[in-house]
């Protein structure tokens, strides 16, 4: 089969694979994306750093855009109303390595939106147009955008935002399909991120409701979108990140992880949290990160109840271990 997208050009990379994992907040730290780079993804993008958290000079804040020396291309994502922090934190960004400046106008977090960051700034065009502005003229590396289809059904402007986009020089666009109000429920709307790529001639990427390879092909075709960005389906199950990719270059989809192959990334990850957060942080991250991969699994509502109980990190790492090898045991029981 041939190539479903062909990829593109942004800066001086070729996005041969244009498959994007979604930013995702207090879930795409570099752990996170380490393990994600594994299965294909053509571009990362830190979580969300607020530019006022950048201007308070945040320990946090440092380790939340580290990223690997081999892990470019990769977007460090910003958020935030003032033109004048935006700025400083898109340079802050590019010093921090970011091949792309990534700008939030998507989330919809209240706490954010108070701020009239994230996708409140959708409801004040002028200021959208302000705040991409003043970081494209901040910096000399691409700078993306990643917005909702409007505040809500009776206000959605994705195409006048697109456009807006557009004309001030942003590279590259991601639409989430759902409004503000919607924040993560309903459907999203891929006809609405095909009228945002039918009005420009930037990159745009798709986002929503992406959670194998036959949503990613309905997608494309629905949309004309030039790419797909994945966000929750990854959590606990980075393997759809192949089946997404498969399903764009026209392959046949990988098989399922064996019970072994999934441990492996479990405690590859495990490993990581340990690394970057240091012990005491790991376990608590661990508490969320690994009880999603036994989803859909057997016995993996007991298997979630005791881990939360878990006190250190060598007790999560055994008790991960006698989990997920033992559905191995348990298959070739069953086989016999």
């Amino acid at each position: 089969m041939a190539r479903l997208l062909p990829g593109f050009k942004l800066g001086s990379f070729k996005i041969d694979v244009p498959l994007v994992l979604a930013p995702m907040a207090g879930i795409t730290d570099l752990p996170f994306r380490r393990i994600c780079r594994r299965f294909g993804v053509g571009l990362t993008v830190t979580e969300m750093v607020a530019s006022r958290a950048v201007d308070m000079k945040r320990k946090r804040t440092e380790r939340m855009v580290q990223v690997d020396p081999d892990e470019h291309p990769v977007a460090i994502q910003i958020a935030g109303s003032d033109p004048h922090y935006m700025r400083e934190a898109a340079r802050w960004a590019v010093d921090h390595g970011a091949d792309f400046v990534d700008i939030n106008m998507g989330c919809p977090v209240k706490k954010i939106c108070k701020q009239l960051a994230g996708s409140a700034m959708l409801r004040d065009e002028g200021l959208v147009r302000s705040v991409l502005e003043a970081v494209i003229d901040a910096v000399d590396v691409p700078v993306t955008l990643k917005i909702r289809t409007g505040w809500d059904e009776q206000s959605k402007n994705v195409v006048r935002i697109a456009r807006i986009a557009e004309q001030v020089g942003v590279a590259m666009l991601t639409v989430h399909g759902r409004t503000r109000a919607q924040m993560f429920h309903g459907q999203a709307n891929w006809e609405d991120i095909g009228r945002a790529k039918a009005a420009v001639n930037i990159p745009v990427i798709g986002n929503g409701d992406i959670v194998d390879g036959e949503s990613a092909r309905r997608m494309i075709e629905i949309s004309g979108c030039d790419g797909v960005m994945v966000g929750r389906a990854v959590q606990g199950n980075p393997w759809v990140l192949a089946e997404v990719r498969a399903a764009m270059l026209g392959e046949p989809a990988p098989p399922p992880p064996t019970p072994e192959q999934r441990w492996q990334v479990v405690h590859e990850h495990l490993q990581h949290l340990k690394e970057h957060h240091g012990e005491r942080t790991a376990v608590q991250l661990a508490r969320k990160h690994v009880p999603w991969y036994s989803k859909g699994l057997h016995g993996a509502a007991e298997f979630r109840r005791e881990f939360q109980q878990l006190q250190s990190w060598q007790e999560q790492c055994l008790a991960a271990r006698n989990y997920f090898l033992g559905l191995h045991e348990q298959q070739l029981a069953h086989a016999a």
